[in-house]
């Protein structure tokens, strides 16, 4: 009898990706719902809501996207439906396409994966730089500070949400790199139920860039994560950020795309 064919690494992942981060995932602020059709979320105002996984079959799209437009039309937010290149839907994305859905964005992120059982030697060695956890709110003037520096707009969302996240004990990790005792660059690291840590930002002021915060804030985080027992990093990086991230041992898991009703 011939040997059932073993599955590919990358087939695991995707399919603990897929059951740790769009099926089996809690968002604190967010109300999940599993219908027979998909796995979607909704949040208040004005935030935006979203279907992060498909279980409809292709007999049955119909169906499922006229059920989520009435589900999300009357609350009056925006919601995106989420799909990945990985996904065996098809016709899925023209039949959304059909009913006034846009891809949100022309830059698609792609999912990055790092195991941190294996960092790479520049960022498995101790950090120097002056990085500090942010343990409440009120630390939080100084991400909002550099963010509005990068961005040129007000961050003040970052109060309630990550203010909101970071008393949820071990879910939320906030780091401030400073200069001379100014803030300089953010980031931090969500840890969701399962194997996988998710990183964000990673955003410095233009007059600190290529002083090497954004690998040591990396590097922090990274560490953290290994000792914290997950083994796998997730980072969403677009055109820009992808080589960087790639330069520093991630490799490309998945593609999300966002699609947008617009009506």
């Amino acid at each position: 009898m011939d040997a059932k064919p073993t599955p590919s690494q990358d087939t695991v992942l995707l399919a603990k990706y897929d059951e740790q981060l769009r099926v089996q995932i809690e968002y604190p602020d967010a109300r999940k719902e599993v219908t027979r059709d998909v796995v979607r979320f909704t949040r208040q105002a004005p935030a935006m809501n979203f279907v992060t996984y498909t279980l409809a079959g292709e007999a049955d799209y119909e169906r499922a996207i006229q059920a989520q437009l009435k589900h999300f039309l009357p609350l009056g937010q925006p919601f995106t439906w989420k799909l990945y290149e990985h996904d065996r839907l098809p016709g899925l994305k023209e039949k959304l396409e059909a009913h006034g859905f846009v891809l949100d964005d022309e830059d698609p992120g792609d999912m990055m994966i790092l195991d941190v059982r294996e960092l790479p030697p520049h960022l498995a060695e101790p950090v120097r730089a002056d990085i500090r956890r942010i343990p409440d709110r009120a630390g939080l003037r100084d991400v909002v500070q550099v963010l509005d520096g990068v961005y040129g707009n007000q961050n003040t969302w970052v109060y309630d949400r990550l203010g909101g996240h970071l008393e949820i004990p071990g879910y939320l990790s906030v780091y401030v790199a400073y200069v001379q005792d100014q803030p300089a660059s953010v980031a931090w690291t969500y840890f969701p139920e399962g194997q996988f840590a998710t990183l964000f930002a990673g955003s410095t002021l233009e007059t600190h860039r290529k002083q090497g915060l954004y690998t040591s804030l990396l590097a922090l985080r990274l560490q953290e994560i290994r000792e914290r027992g997950r083994p796998y990093a997730i980072v969403e990086a677009g055109a820009m950020s992808k080589p960087i991230v790639s330069r520093h041992g991630f490799q490309h898991l998945t593609t999300q795309y966002d699609y947008e009703w617009k009506g």
